[in-house]
């Protein structure tokens, strides 16, 4: 009778122990497959601050009050912008929204031109797991596949916590690079500095350019805020690298604000790299946009356009 209960409790405890390493396995595969399945959406706004734009305007006596609100018009739609983030667990696609013109408003080539030097346009491909960002622009009518790494950005965590849509949020400073081609970098000139360029360009016959007044810098303040309860190493635009997602980004000049996230919804976007255009490096890219722009002043300046025509040949 005891070797019966005693084998009785051996089969038992087999039984127990396979159950458990099955009910293991099974835990450790659905993890695992969430994972690989798991996939989010952010809906970002994008505004940059065209305060120095609007006062070197109104000091300007060739700019019309009527030509002043036409350009104001055509800024806030390049300055203010809806952008969706696709992502995973070590990719995303980052791009515009896509939104209906008014009749007559379309995108012609030069307004595509210059929403892509206002960080618009294209497709913004993300991979985290090999650092690296491919991205498609198109700049004077021709097609840029542009590929790099990604950059690496040092981070100083701070103690500062705040809310945005009901995540909790800790802020996140670095110093980083400009980006040349990104004209949202441009910021209005020091007077010292004017005063300096003044004996260069004195000439009374001479047209002044707008741009004159403003100037690059080499390198901006970031100042970011991340959710450690969407434990991703993703954010809009470039930036990344750090533990949760990015939900604001803010250079000083341009804010960009998380708006809305979704977590696993059930239809799945596929993200993965552009491929059309003239596979080109960051760097490359940055100095075909300076050169490129650097010979149309100067054609502006030869032939005397002044910057109210200027202004007319890029909102047409």
């Amino acid at each position: 009778m005891k070797s019966k209960i005693h084998e009785f409790h051996k089969k038992a405890t087999l039984m127990c122990k396979k159950l458990f390493y099955t009910s293991l396995f099974l835990l450790v595969f659905s993890i695992s497959n969430a994972q690989k399945d798991f996939q989010g959406m952010a809906v970002y706004e994008s505004k940059t601050s065209t305060s120095d734009f609007k006062s070197r305007m109104q000091g300007n006596k060739e700019i019309t009050p009527e030509m002043q609100k036409m350009i104001e018009e055509r800024m806030k739609k390049m300055f203010e912008k809806t952008f969706i983030l696709n992502f995973d667990k070590s990719a995303s696609i980052y791009k515009e929204e896509e939104k209906l013109d008014a009749p007559g408003t379309g995108q012609g080539g030069g307004m595509r031109m210059m929403s892509s030097m206002m960080g618009g346009g294209g497709t913004y491909y993300k991979n985290v797991k090999d650092k690296s960002y491919t991205v498609d622009k198109e700049f004077m009518g021709k097609e840029f596949l542009v590929k790099d790494s990604l950059p690496k950005l040092n981070w100083k965590m701070e103690s500062e916590t705040r809310m945005i849509g009901g995540y909790n949020c800790f802020k996140a400073t670095a110093v980083r690079p400009v980006s040349q081609s990104d004209f949202r970098n441009f910021r209005p000139k020091k007077e010292e500095d004017k005063k300096t360029d003044k004996p260069k360009t004195e000439d009374k016959d001479k047209k002044t350019n707008f741009m004159d007044d403003f100037d690059m810098p080499k390198e901006i303040t970031i100042t970011a805020w991340y959710t450690p309860e969407i434990p991703v190493n993703q954010g809009p635009e470039s930036y990344w690298g750090l533990p949760g997602l990015i939900l604001e980004v803010n250079d000083g000049k341009t804010t960009v604000l998380c708006s809305k996230v979704v977590l696993n919804a059930k239809e799945k976007v596929e993200i993965k790299a552009p491929t059309n255009g003239k596979v080109i490096s960051q760097k490359e890219y940055d100095e075909t946009v300076v050169k490129k722009m650097e010979e149309m002043r100067q054609m502006y300046d030869s032939k005397g356009v002044d910057g109210r025509r200027m202004e007319m040949r890029m909102g047409h």
